[in-house]
């Protein structure tokens, strides 16, 4: 259970960050030469993605 608590807290800090983009997205901060908030955030979501991946492998399927 601590594996997939620790996801779904990287998944609520993933949240946090999409809103804080939203946000800023919204304001005008990103233009064509400065968008690293953003492509931080996906970097983000990418690796949850792939922990998650790994969890339900090991914990599920074997």
């Amino acid at each position: 259970f601590m594996l997939t608590g620790f996801h779904g807290a990287h998944v609520t800090i993933g949240t946090i960050i999409l809103f804080v983009m939203q946000m800023r997205i919204l304001r005008g901060h990103f233009n064509a030469e400065h968008q690293f908030g953003f492509e931080a955030a996906s970097w983000y979501w990418h690796f949850v993605d792939v922990v998650w991946i790994g969890l339900f492998f090991f914990v599920y399927v074997l």
